[in-house]
């Protein structure tokens, strides 16, 4: 047995291998099921016990340094110039495929762009908040039942921090270190507690808007969204606002379009009413104004907040939210002409 170790580890020593045809013969030989390493260990079986201990030391050796230079001429062959020079340069590459932007880009850009026209700046704050700026500098005590309006992440180490559930806080940053005149948008993600349907997720977009001046009255809110609604879709559509309530304006509205679907007439996308609600707006309330520093007796506000992800169903006729988030190409290429 030990002379046949040895005189397979002469021969071994002196195999070479140029090319991967040869290493894969040699590991054909030596390494393989039937190769000669196998049969060794298969013989070993039937030594007597007194021969095992030399010869399985020396069947270790024999094995590791096989192992060894099947490797060195692996990793030899894969780093040889030779085998850079098989490539054919004169292939095409590969195709890159076009992208596209996604319909929630899309729908976010456009809005910024209509806001900008009338002097709107865009600002962006954090996505984990305090409870001050989401909802105490807002105008909901802690005890308040409308803090149940929207189911909140809380970090667990720590109640007061939190995932924003709106892009108010970033309003109240605003208006903590800006003097009026303000005349801003927000958009941002946010998010929210809720159980993910085709109408409804867990984290989601929105937009916000807030102008505080002298003088800013309930006509100069409705004027700036007849406006917005027109460019975003359409000429020929008309609004209505209708009583709500919200902690931080007084008083509130919520605002609907006329179904650009069915020309006001009712189809299943309105439910037959004719019209789609899309945004909350109202005047700031004074208590808020304070809580920011800014005098309520002096300066006056409207604030409104829209989802984007609910404009982008509305634009482009999806009726399932989800699909925004799935990164299907099939879904996605459909936008690639809007770059």
């Amino acid at each position: 047995m030990i002379d046949k170790i040895k005189h397979i580890l002469e021969e071994a020593s002196n195999f070479a291998a140029k090319t991967q045809e040869e290493a894969e013969a040699y590991r054909l030989k030596y390494l393989s099921k039937k190769g000669v390493l196998n049969q060794l260990f298969e013989d070993f079986k039937d030594l007597p016990s007194d021969l095992k201990k030399q010869s399985g030391q020396k069947l270790n050796e024999l094995k590791e340094f096989l192992n060894t230079k099947y490797n060195d001429f692996k990793t030899s062959l894969e780093s040889s110039p030779e085998k850079a020079t098989k490539k054919d340069l004169s292939l095409p590459g590969d195709q890159i495929e076009l992208g596209s932007r996604h319909p929630n880009s899309i729908v976010r850009n456009e809005i910024n762009e209509i806001f900008s026209r009338i002097g709107f700046t865009i600002a962006e704050g954090p996505e984990i908040e305090d409870d001050w700026h989401v909802f105490s500098a807002l105008n909901f005590p802690q005890e308040h039942p409308a803090r149940d309006m929207q189911d909140t992440f809380f970090i667990a180490k720590d109640p007061e921090i939190l995932l924003r559930t709106h892009t108010s806080s970033v309003q109240v940053r605003l208006m903590e270190k800006t003097k009026p005149p303000i005349r801003s948008i927000m958009p941002g993600r946010v998010f929210r507690n809720e159980a993910i349907s085709a109408r409804s997720h867990c984290f989601f977009h929105q937009v916000e808007g807030l102008y505080i001046d002298k003088n800013v009255s309930f006509a100069d809110l409705k004027q700036t969204l007849l406006f917005f609604a027109r460019e975003f879709f359409g000429h020929e559509t008309q609004i209505r606002l209708r009583p709500s309530y919200f902690p931080f304006t007084e008083p509130s509205a919520e605002m609907d379009i006329s179904c650009s679907i069915c020309k006001g007439k009712g189809c299943n996308i309105c439910k037959h009413s004719g019209w789609l609600e899309i945004l909350g707006c109202g005047m700031v309330d004074p208590n808020v104004l304070n809580h920011c520093g800014i005098d309520s007796t002096i300066y006056s506000g409207y604030a409104f907040g829209m989802g984007i992800d609910r404009m982008a169903l509305l634009k482009y006729q999806i009726k399932d939210i989800r699909i925004l988030f799935e990164n299907d190409k099939r879904f996605l290429e459909q936008f690639a002409s809007t770059i």
